[in-house]
């Protein structure tokens, strides 16, 4: 059809000079198809571009161009096409020829309850939403971008396609929710982008990181990175139909974290971050010789800053750039599941840094902050606090968990200081902090996000974890949300490592009178379902290394160390150990280091850490010592008042599983004829004793068994007599019956 040129299709309508000089907020108004009655006038604007033309598609008879008028120094370019008609553009640039869609053709991207669900709070899959999402839309691929900036004047997406212009990709205003969003045809993944954001009052802030991005550059680098639509390669399937067995509170659950880039370094070279391919070859056998069933892996969550150890993260829904790709993330998980492995991650809700290309002031205004400091900022880290009374800022937290859980079949998330959160006057001084509604210190909405988190994560991943870092007393972290809880899986016995810390630390000539801190721990032993932790926080900022606390000459600093796995292990609760103590790291853990592999050349490093493996293999087989880790029916005492020899024994009992008894001599002396209670005469065996020469100890013990007679002691009917040997410990269980 022959179009009659007229100029009023020429003039250009109001606004075209703020669109130009990028204040516009609604570029769709002028540029894009818009009706003339038989005629669409066509309005793209690249200001750098030499010429533009239009090219209708045609369905018979080929494609036709037609020229665009150039608008003066405007950069826009206007020309007309049949009403209806299908077109892209020829875009001849000085150096170059583009043919591409026009992103200001397509109508709204994002549909009505998409909006409603992401401002309540309660759209669980945001990452297949916001952010960058490779897509086809009426049968062009490209990417569509969607960013939430209510408080912001315009939102431009900017990256290499555009040489970071602003002017050149202004987004559309979903005004229902707040939300940005822009298609932008012939994109790919691989190709870096960032939001160029406009306050009200005509101010453009620094370009913005996608909080929503899944993919980043790494750092010192800040811009975020399309990453492909399509799920990962899996293969584990194995195991995911069994993870709920394997992580439920009866199951043995023993934890080996680590700081990935610190665990080793590469051909030993400081300045080498390892890779997720480099770290599948080489922590899976070793982790699965310790016998350990989970990796928990601290923060991997892009991260500007590595002196924080990944826990001010900036990209919650992307894997740090830092050791590969999200495909190769993935892989390594893929990896682990295959090798019987579980994957824990450190997850960070309560806080998040103040870099400028972040969260903070994202539109201009306090959005997922709060903008009262006594709210909103941890001067202990300098960070700032999620405003987790926004629906939308819940929601975020929400569906990056999920994320975690479902697109990467993580197994579990350790939620960063939960302590924190749940108090409003946390590391505050008087007027520092904000009561809440009922004037008490208890923060509120922590608490109703922690509890929406808990059941969305239980309902939507039932056989995922959650773990609290939670370090004071706070009641029913682990009990139901409907009985009143937080909702957790587990949570971090905080106490007892303090209390068991101190009291090995001590001179065993004193430890007689200290039993209560260790002892103490076992009145609220079933009060949660707890995991025994001696975490990466306990071996850094001055307290040195977990050996280097031990008393004695070197051979008791080991032993001691020996002694307090043994203790750890038989202790109720699942384990948790930082990467480095399983051989007796004698420095204090560096960020910037690597672990002290080469002192595993000492026989007293390996028999450690033959220990600990021995300890982990013990653990798993003997049902005694996992099954009833929460049920105080599943733990007796032998001996808890031998103040004199400083010897503690105990039951651990699952039955119809055979029971271990577990006995410590917390001094460097030997017990000869030392009689101890048994539930059942006959032959005991010792399934693990500390001191045995392949752990780097004297040998003493019992002969690897011993006869219980029918003399009743400690209130049991029967009893044996052991041979305690120095600074150890013994387990042993009836011969005749079964693990």
């Amino acid at each position: 059809m022959r179009i009659r040129q007229d100029e009023a299709h020429y003039q250009l309508p109001p606004g075209v000079d703020d669109l130009v000089h990028g204040r516009g907020s609604d570029p769709f108004s002028i540029l894009g198809r818009h009706n003339m009655g038989k005629v669409d006038v066509i309005r793209v604007m690249y200001h750098d571009a030499a010429r533009v033309r239009l090219v209708v598609e045609r369905p018979r008879g080929g494609n036709v161009e037609r020229p665009m008028r150039r608008m003066g120094d405007t950069g826009l370019h206007v020309g007309t096409i049949a009403a209806g008609a299908r077109y892209h553009l020829k875009i001849v640039w000085a150096d170059a020829v583009e043919e591409t869609g026009d992103p200001y053709s397509f109508g709204l991207l994002l549909d009505g309850e998409t909006l409603r669900l992401f401002s309540e709070g309660r759209h669980t899959a945001l990452d297949r939403v916001m952010g960058a999402q490779p897509m086809v839309v009426d049968g062009m691929p490209g990417v569509r971008f969607a960013v939430w900036a209510p408080n912001a004047r315009r939102v431009s997406v900017t990256g290499d396609f555009n040489f970071w212009d602003g002017r050149r990709h202004p987004m559309r205003l979903r005004h229902e929710a707040g939300v940005w969003e822009l298609f932008i045809p012939g994109l790919v993944p691989g190709e870096r982008y960032k939001f160029e954001i406009m306050t009200r009052d005509g101010h453009i802030l620094p370009q913005k990181a996608d909080p929503f991005a899944r993919s980043a550059e790494r750092p010192p680098a800040t811009a975020s990175v399309i990453a492909p639509a399509g799920p990962f390669a899996w293969n584990d399937g194995e195991w995911m139909d069994r993870r709920g067995a394997l992580q439920a509170p009866d199951a043995p659950l023993s934890i080996y974290e680590l700081h990935v880039p610190s665990w080793r370094r590469p051909q030993g070279d400081p300045e080498r971050i390892i890779s997720w391919q480099e770290l599948a070859r080489e922590l899976i056998p070793y982790v699965r010789g310790a016998g350990f069933t989970h990796v928990e892996l601290m923060p991997v969550m892009e991260y500007p800053f590595g002196g924080s150890w990944g826990y001010q993260p900036l990209g919650l829904f992307a894997p740090s750039a830092r050791h590969g790709t999200p495909a190769d993330f993935a892989a390594f998980i893929n990896a682990c599941h295959i090798a019987g492995i579980g994957v824990i991650l450190d997850w960070v809700p309560a806080h998040f840094p103040n870099d400028v290309h972040g969260l903070v002031c994202f539109d201009g205004c306090a959005l997922y902050e709060h903008q009262d400091p006594r709210e909103g900022v941890h001067r202990d880290w300098n960070t700032h606090i999620y405003n987790l009374g926004r629906h939308e800022v819940r929601g975020f937290l929400i569906a990056s968990a999920l994320m975690w859980l479902e697109r990467y079949h993580v197994d579990g998330l350790r939620v960063d200081a939960v302590a924190s959160m749940l108090y409003r006057d946390y590391s505050r001084g008087e007027g520092e902090w904000i009561p809440n509604i009922h004037g008490g210190r208890e923060n509120l909405e922590a608490v109703a996000f922690l509890r929406q988190l808990n059941e969305t994560v239980h309902a939507t991943v039932p056989d995922g974890i959650m773990i609290a870092e939670e370090s004071t007393a706070w009641p029913g972290v682990t009990h139901p949300v409907a009985y009143g809880g937080l909702g957790f899986s587990y949570k971090w016995n905080m106490g007892w490592m303090h209390d068991s810390l101190r009291f090995f630390a001590r001179d065993p000539l004193w430890r007689g009178f200290h039993l209560a801190e260790i002892l103490f721990g076992l009145h609220y032993a079933f009060s949660e379902h707890f995991i025994l932790c001696l975490s990466h926080d306990e071996v850094t900022h001055g307290k040195g290394s977990l050996l280097s606390r031990m008393p004695g000459d070197d051979w008791q600093r080991h032993a001691n160390m020996r002694l307090f796995f043994a203790f750890m292990w038989a202790h109720p609760g699942r384990k948790l150990i930082f990467m480095g103590a399983e051989f007796g790291q004698e420095a204090e853990w560096s960020h910037d280091g690597a672990l002290e592999w080469y002192r595993l050349d000492s026989p007293l490093k390996a028999g450690l850490a033959t220990l600990v493996a021995d300890l982990n293999r013990t653990y798993r087989a003997m049902p005694a010592l996992h099954a009833r880790d929460s049920d105080p029916a599943g733990f007796a005492w032998i001996v808890g008042d031998d103040t004199t020899n400083t010897v503690l024994a105990w039951l651990r009992l699952a039955p119809p599983a055979a029971p271990v008894l577990v006995v410590l001599n917390l001094t460097p002396v030997p017990r000869h004829d030392y009689r101890v209670g048994v539930p059942v005469g006959g032959l005991w065996r010792e399934c693990l004793n500390s001191d045995a020469d392949a752990y780097g100890g004297a040998g003493l013990g019992n002969g690897g068994s011993v006869m219980a007679t029918d003399e009743p002691a400690h209130g049991q009917p029967c009893s044996c007599v052991l041979t305690l040997p120095p600074l150890a410990a013994l387990y042993l269980h009836p011969a005749g019956e079964a693990a």
